[in-house]
């Protein structure tokens, strides 16, 4: 057999066109569903379920060109196939240690370049250079300019690179939900419905709920998702993308993290349809220019900047936070929980494996900073109990950007709040148990206490930061601060 004939490898994160596509559309195709890998770790069962759905889908639509092979590990099926094969760069430091592996041992004839994001990891080396603090910004607009995207020439459109502050409205006042369009929703079908059944068999230890599949799995359901969401939802999504609503669990955000970080759907195909809307006059600049900062400037540099730091920055810990995870907390039960924007947050992932990005860093992650959650422990929550979440995602989006772990080598603060800004930005204090604006007694908001606790136990870091020292500032005016201290010391309620 010659090189060029060598069979491709896809993982269930590699499954879309610009993967199997192109100059590789005649290859064999060999894709494997590994037991092990479903047991290993506890997972919600619906990301088990968008796997395994999207897996099978992608044996079918490809035909005769794919073999599906299903043993108890990744090395059992290749043993099985009896053949060398090829492989794209996976996406994680233990997946490409494994492949590596397999490499040496014969089984892979070779690793080939990750073609799912737009900017190539040799490229992002060339931008990282010498750089010890990474800024989001200056990676976005060397994007746009590398990429022509949202650009007049040498200049952006509008002549601004951002349009952050046009989007952070809190919710309407007076409304229960945006009232946009709803998100496009995929039919299941046997496959679908087979998946069910062979998860149940498994009987696998998972946490959340199972239910009718919410996400695109296949490259075609990728396209419409996208479609249904340029043409309907676009326009409603910058102004609120920053809100939460109760009753409103998409509002007009995308929903397609999880067609992209299943490879089915290519990054620079939902920002070129995005910004044809834009050029078109279907939707307006500042909502553009927010979703293509989501995908070629935060998913990028979250991607690279995981590569980069290396395997070791999982254990970055520079706030000394030691505290396990609560069995509430890993368990998903919200109904543990009382403050309205926690609770909804957990249910939000109990139910669906999925809550938008504020619900992740405001309420959730904001709350496991203030009460000193293990990062590591946390990383390894958000990425087996939410359906977007895998090796790459979670780590710097968790220890750099939510947590503070690595001590600001990604963010320049530390991301937290009390409750004023919850109340501002949702709609769930109204009729919560808890008063916002109350730090002390048995109605005393744990965002707001536990704020001003974080704050002192922080207060040294805190006041050299030109960005928090403010906050340390308005600590020491508090008249009641040790009684706060002494309050959250000992709550276990929240």
């Amino acid at each position: 057999m010659s090189a060029d004939d060598t069979p491709l490898w896809l993982f269930a994160d590699q499954l879309g066109p610009a993967v199997h596509g192109g100059e590789h559309a005649h290859r064999e195709i060999v894709l494997v569903e590994a037991r092990s890998a479903l047991a290993k770790r506890r997972y919600h069962r619906r990301k088990l379920h968008l796997v395994l759905s999207a897996l099978r889908h992608a044996d079918r639509e490809l035909g005769d060109r794919a073999t599906l092979i299903q043993a108890d590990s990744y090395t059992d099926a290749l043993e099985q196939f009896q053949r060398p094969v090829l492989v794209h760069q996976p996406t994680s430091h233990a997946a490409e240690r494994f492949v590596h592996r397999l490499k040496k041992q014969g089984m892979v004839a070779g690793i080939l370049p990750t073609p799912t994001f737009a900017l190539s990891r040799k490229d992002f080396q060339t931008w990282a250079g010498e750089r010890t603090r990474f800024r989001m910004e200056d990676f976005y607009r060397d994007q746009r300019r590398r990429f022509g995207v949202l650009m007049n020439g040498s200049e952006p459109a509008g002549n601004r690179w951002n349009y952050d502050e046009d989007n952070r409205e809190p919710p309407p006042k007076k409304q229960t939900t945006l009232d946009v369009p709803a998100p496009y929703k995929p039919r299941e079908d046997d496959i679908d419905d087979q998946v069910r059944h062979d998860l149940d068999r498994m009987n696998l230890d998972t946490v959340g709920a199972d239910g009718p599949r919410l996400f695109a799995v296949t490259p075609a359901e990728a396209k419409r998702a996208l479609s249904r969401f340029i043409d309907h939802r676009l326009p409603h999504f910058g102004r609120y993308e920053d809100a939460i609503m109760s009753q409103d669990w998409a509002m007009a955000h995308s929903l397609l993290s999880v067609p992209l970080n299943l490879g089915l759907l290519h990054p620079l195909e939902a920002v070129d349809k995005a910004e044809r809307a834009y050029r078109d006059g279907k939707a307006p600049l500042a909502a553009t220019e927010g979703f293509i900062r989501q995908i070629l400037g935060w998913r990028e540099y979250m991607w690279h900047l995981y590569w980069h730091f290396g395997p070791d920055y999982t254990d970055k810990n520079a706030l000394d936070a030691r505290t396990p995870l609560p069995d509430w907390w890993a368990d998903l039960d919200a109904d543990a929980v009382t403050a309205r924007c926690l609770h909804d947050a957990l249910k939000g992932v109990h139910d669906r494996g999925w809550t938008h990005h504020i619900q992740r860093l405001m309420v959730l992650g904001s709350h496991a900073l203030q009460r000193g959650y293990r990062p590591d422990e946390l990383t390894d929550w958000f990425a087996t109990a939410y359906v977007d979440g895998f090796g790459w995602v979670m780590p710097t989006n968790v220890v750099g950007m939510s947590q503070h772990a690595d001590g600001g080598l990604l963010a320049t603060k530390p991301y937290t709040s009390g409750g004023a800004y919850i109340n501002k930005m949702s709609d769930h204090c109204g009729d919560c148990a808890y008063d916002p604006k109350k730090r002390l007694g048995h109605d005393a908001c744990p965002f707001t206490a536990g704020y001003w606790a974080f704050t002192h136990r922080h207060r040294d870091r805190l006041a050299r930061n030109m960005r928090t020292r403010r906050a340390v500032s308005a600590m020491d005016r508090l008249s009641d601060l040790d009684a706060v201290l002494e309050q959250e010391s000992a709550r276990d309620r929240f």
